[in-house]
């Protein structure tokens, strides 16, 4: 009978304390946070002041009622960070903010609404606003894009990879319908048009011809190569 009792009381116990600390962490997740709440990781470039402008968190608010998930979504994008992650805390009590940013490689702009907005591209082929473009080392490579656009970016970054093992790539020009134009060093202009589903194939195109086309005389003599038509590579030459 003792037994029972014992075990009875520990039963009530246990459900106290689960009401207790339930309580408890019900009324701290409803307390109110303000940016002093605030902890980033993972870079001392961006501060909670850049999070704040840069975002539509609205502080003092009450911890609960944050959009994680929203305010990821805008501040990888108006801070042009690889990734991000927003954690809410109650012990210690506030939002932890871990970040990852892009790494510089070339420079690069966008002409956007008549305004030209300076940055670079990671070896992803993204964008990387100038303001949040943190610059450990000069960059690795001397070529620009010139006119930047979301939807070219894995053309970009393949073009990118193709051309690591020389410097003969000096930009990458997209044009308001997405065409593609390069300008190297040998074959001059390079016309690859916007079908993204030929980009691997040209790439190898570029390439074979470079490795035939031998004789240095020859490439001074080159304008332009256009291969918007696979089916038709044509290298228009100078002549005098």
């Amino acid at each position: 009978m003792n037994s029972r009792k014992i075990l009875i009381s520990k039963k009530y116990t246990f459900y106290f304390l689960f009401l207790l600390f339930g309580s408890f962490f019900y009324l701290k997740s409803f307390k109110e946070i303000n940016q002093n709440d605030i902890s980033i990781a993972g870079t001392e470039f961006i501060t909670k002041d850049i999070i704040i402008k840069n975002s539509s968190l609205d502080l003092p608010q009450k911890l609960i009622h944050i959009k994680t998930k929203f305010h990821e979504r805008e501040l990888k994008e108006n801070l042009s960070l690889k990734n991000i992650s927003i954690t809410r805390q109650l012990f210690p009590f506030g939002l932890k903010i871990n970040l990852q940013l892009r790494d510089p490689i070339a420079y690069a702009e966008i002409n956007h609404k008549q305004n030209l907005i300076k940055g670079f591209i990671d070896k992803e082929g993204f964008f990387i606003n100038e303001e949040f473009a943190f610059l450990k080392k000069g960059l690795p490579y001397n070529f620009k894009v010139i006119g930047w656009k979301e939807k070219s970016y894995k053309e970009i970054s393949k073009i990118i990879r193709a051309y690591r093992k020389n410097k003969d790539l000096k930009s990458i020009t997209v044009s308001k319908e997405g065409n593609i134009i390069l300008e190297e060093k040998k074959l001059k202009k390079i016309f690859l048009g916007n079908n993204s589903e030929k980009i691997d194939f040209q790439l190898e195109l570029i390439s074979e011809i470079k490795n035939q086309l031998s004789d240095k005389e020859f490439f001074r003599k080159i304008e332009n190569l256009d291969l918007r038509d696979i089916n038709n590579p044509t290298l228009k030459v100078f002549k005098p």
